[in-house]
């Protein structure tokens, strides 16, 4: 619509659907700089997509079916589920609700202390400041990473009252609902958090430290990103950067000046990503753990997995082996694609076709410059990315196999 667009004329389609997929799949990656290319509404529109995005299309559903018909039918409670990763059906209305408290009330109290900064500090008129400040708290908080800046967060990069409650808005996104909710009842009393809480805790703290090392380490003389700073700044550029790994993709250094090796780090953390059932995306912390935990008890001798004093169940194993094998034949597939539809350096194609899998939106500038079919498979990357690559199999499949037998059991050689 000629109307979402800043100027003259409207969008191209490409330009309008890589755009809304991004923005609905919260990743963040474009083609076109978003505050001088999208007229208001253009922007209002990516911000309504960003918010749906986060809550899960079934989550919004139901809202909307609570709100309208006061209930659900069977199949909307069994979906709402699925999507939340919750086993029971009893108490989807309180699920769905508690969601939307929480997104919510996130943003609501970022978008309070980013709008006090920006009108006070930046001398932004209040309504300009206002709208800032709620844009970049949603954008946040659904891991989403889309910016009215055209350099993105880093004219902040020194800014510790934009980028902290950025970064804490963003962790907690990427944290999960399962997980939030269960330190809303239990934060103080580790024993009774489940397996999955305590798994996502304790790799998000792992992950969030080792990447702030690792990206403040290798970038530390570099003078094209955080050589150019302080050190208080380096520090604070170095975490912004590892909570942005997340799968949020806001950037507060030049991406592009990177050192490889930085890259290649980054792309690990993209592609494991952070806790399910949240706004982040990538394999997904648990399914990296699980995998650790299985190599971890092969190499012990163990017969079974033990984590946290309890046994994971054999059907977890196959879920994350499966789902990590996937991925990587996902990414893997996707950069042979682009180089060869390409002349660009397989860092570079690496970095920006795990960053649309995970859902980060993190670039090293090339998307935008990629010709329209290499920015096609990103489309489809970033759909498959949120959507989960085995739910999306699963729903080809329809249903799943019950067989009434077994076969003989036979061993290979392994290694």
């Amino acid at each position: 619509m000629p109307i979402s667009k800043a100027g003259p004329g409207g969008a191209s389609l490409i330009d309008a659907l890589f755009t809304a997929v991004s923005a609905l799949s919260v990743t963040g990656l474009i083609i076109v700089d978003t505050p001088t290319y999208w007229s208001g509404f253009g922007k209002a529109v990516i911000l309504v997509l960003i918010q749906l995005g986060g809550l899960g299309v079934m989550t919004f559903a139901s809202i909307f079916g609570l709100a309208v018909i006061r209930r659900l039918s069977l199949r909307n409670k069994i979906t709402t589920a699925a999507e939340a990763k919750n086993a029971g059906l009893a108490d989807i209305r309180s699920l769905v609700f508690g969601i939307v408290k929480i997104s919510f009330g996130v943003e609501a109290v970022v978008a309070v202390i980013l709008t006090a900064q920006f009108a006070v500090t930046y001398r932004e008129p209040f309504w300009n400041a206002l709208w800032l400040g709620v844009f970049h708290a949603v954008s946040s908080f659904n891991n989403a990473g889309f910016a009215l800046f055209s350099d993105s967060m880093m004219r902040f990069a020194s800014d510790p009252i934009i980028s902290l409650p950025i970064c804490a808005a963003i962790i907690l996104g990427g944290l999960g609902f399962p997980v939030i909710m269960q330190l809303r009842k239990h934060a103080r009393i580790p024993r009774l958090w489940s397996m999955n809480t305590r798994i996502v805790v304790a790799a998000t703290i792992v992950l969030l430290l080792g990447g702030t090392a690792y990206i403040t380490i290798l970038e530390w003389n570099n003078p094209a990103t955080l050589g150019a700073l302080d050190w208080p700044g380096r520090l604070l550029a170095g975490f912004f950067q590892s909570v942005q790994t997340r799968t949020a993709g806001f950037n507060s250094v030049d991406i592009s000046q990177m050192d490889s090796a930085t890259w290649l780090g980054m792309d690990a953390l993209m592609f494991i990503g952070g806790g399910s059932a949240g706004t982040a995306g990538g394999i997904k912390v648990t399914t990296f753990a699980v995998l650790l935990f299985i190599v971890i008890a092969e190499i012990r001798g163990d017969g079974v997995v033990n984590v946290f004093g309890k046994r994971l169940s054999r059907a977890v194993h196959r879920q994350a082996i499966a789902v990590a094998l996937v991925s990587v034949a996902l990414v893997g597939v996707s950069t042979v694609l682009i180089m060869l539809m390409t002349d660009f350096a397989l860092d570079n194609v690496l970095f920006e076709v795990i960053s649309a899998f995970g859902t980060v939106g993190m670039s090293t500038g090339i998307t935008a410059a990629l010709p329209v079919n290499a920015q096609l498979v990103l489309v489809t990357l970033m759909f498959l990315g949120r959507l989960g690559p085995i739910t999306f199999a699963t729903a080809l499949a329809l249903r799943e196999r019950s067989l009434l037998y077994e076969l003989p059991k036979e061993r290979p050689i392994i290694g």
